[in-house]
C-alpha cells in the first residue's frame, strides 16, 4: 500500500504541487465524493481555496461499477463507447442513467454548497483533484465542463492512475497538465493503494468543504 487514507494520499499530492502555492487566481476542485478529502489537504497545504467539481458516472445498468460515461456540471456528458458498443447498452437505458445521475448531480451540488455560490473561475488556474483515475471518464467530463468556463489553465493532479491515463489526457486536451504519482502495473482499481478506501460520505464532503472556507478566510 502507498498511502494510509484519502488525507495521506492529498499531503503526499501537495508536496508535488509545491510549485502552486498560495498562488493568486488558483483554486482547488475536488471531485466529489472521493476526490474532496485528497483536494481538502491540498488546499490546506499550498494555502489555497477549495470548492468542488460535480461529476456523476454512469454506470452500466446491472453493473454500476463499470462506467460506460459520466456527467458534469453544465450539462456535459462524456461516453465510454468501447464499453457500450461491446454491451450493446439501449439508448433508453443510456437515456435513463443520464436522467437518475443529472438528478443526483444537482441534488449534492445544493447540497455541498449549502447555499454558497460557485466559484468564478474564468482566467482561473484550476487544480482539479481527485482520489485517482480508472477508466477516466469522470475526468474527462469533468475538463469539458471546466473548459466551458474558460479557465486559464486546467492542472489534474490524482494519487494513482493507469501508466497510460495522464498521456491521454494531454492528448486530448490543449492548455491541460496532468500529474499522478503511482502508476502500478498492472493496474487493477484506485483503492489497490490505499490501506483505507472506505466510502466519503455527503456528510463528510460538507464538513470539509466548510472547514476549507473557513481555513482560508482565517489566513
Amino acid at each position: 500500500m502507498t498511502y494510509l487514507n484519502r488525507s495521506d494520499a492529498g499531503k503526499q499530492l501537495a508536496e508535488k504541487l509545491h510549485d502552486y502555492a498560495g498562488q493568486p487566481d488558483t483554486i482547488i476542485l475536488g471531485l466529489p465524493r472521493g476526490g474532496v478529502p485528497v483536494a481538502f489537504e491540498v488546499a490546506r497545504k499550498l494555502k489555497l481555496p477549495l470548492d468542488v467539481m460535480l461529476v456523476r458516472k454512469l454506470g452500466v445498468p446491472g453493473q454500476e461499477e463499470l462506467a460506460m460515461g459520466a456527467i458534469s456540471s453544465g450539462g456535459v456528458c462524456v461516453f465510454n463507447n468501447d464499453v457500450m458498443d461491446y454491451l450493446n447498452i439501449s439508448q433508453e437505458a443510456i437515456d435513463k442513467a443520464v436522467e437518475r445521475e443529472q438528478a443526483e448531480l444537482e441534488r449534492r451540488e445544493a447540497l455541498y454548497r449549502g447555499g454558497r455560490p460557485a466559484p468564478q473561475l474564468e482566467g482561473k488556474t484550476i487544480i482539479l483533484v481527485d482520489d485517482g483515475l480508472a477508466t477516466g471518464s469522470s475526468m474527462r467530463a469533468a475538463i469539458m465542463g471546466l473548459e466551458r468556463l474558460h479557465p486559464a489553465r486546467i492542472q489534474v493532479a490524482v494519487p494513482v492512475a493507469p501508466p497510460s491515463a495522464c498521456r491521454e489526457i494531454e492528448a486530448m486536451f490543449q492548455n491541460v497538465g496532468c500529474l499522478c504519482i503511482e502508476s502500478p502495473e498492472p493496474f487493477y482499481a484506485v483503492g489497490q493503494v490505499y490501506f483505507d478506501f472506505s466510502q466519503t460520505t455527503d456528510q463528510e464532503v460538507q464538513q470539509l468543504l466548510e472547514k476549507g472556507a473557513v481555513v482560508m478566510s482565517d489566513e
